[in-house]
């Protein structure tokens, strides 16, 4: 998939989720296009697995392009950011979790900032 068929999924599927639930994330524009499971969203909220990179079947390049697209399309849309701290699941201590290799908090911010509409 190239970067114009990228971005072409990425309008459609937030455009989807806006009408369904009156905000569109990563994880679930990534659950839309099948880049990533339910199961392993599921996973990585129980803390099975160490960060949520690891699981996306889309390059570092890519995934950079779509949390990108993301944000222009909030722009054009005037979707309110909001970032949502992600607790870990289960039994224990929650835990903040790591969408990234690295924790770059840059990186972190852009995976759990969800783009809402506003409230008139």
């Amino acid at each position: 998939m190239n970067r114009q068929q990228l971005e072409k999924n990425i309008y459609k599927y937030a455009s989807e989720l806006l009408t369904e639930k009156g905000y569109v994330s990563p994880i679930d524009v990534l659950i839309k296009m099948e880049k990533l499971s339910k199961k392993q969203a599921e996973d990585w909220r129980f803390k099975r697995i160490p960060y949520l990179e690891k699981v996306i079947s889309l390059n570092l390049g890519k995934l950079n392009h779509l949390l990108q697209t993301l944000k222009k399309i909030a722009k054009e849309n005037q979707l309110k950011p909001s970032t949502t701290v992600y607790q870990s699941w289960g039994k224990g201590a929650k835990k903040t979790l790591r969408f990234s290799k690295t924790g770059n908090p840059h990186m972190e911010k852009l995976y759990s900032t969800h783009y809402m509409k506003q409230s008139k």
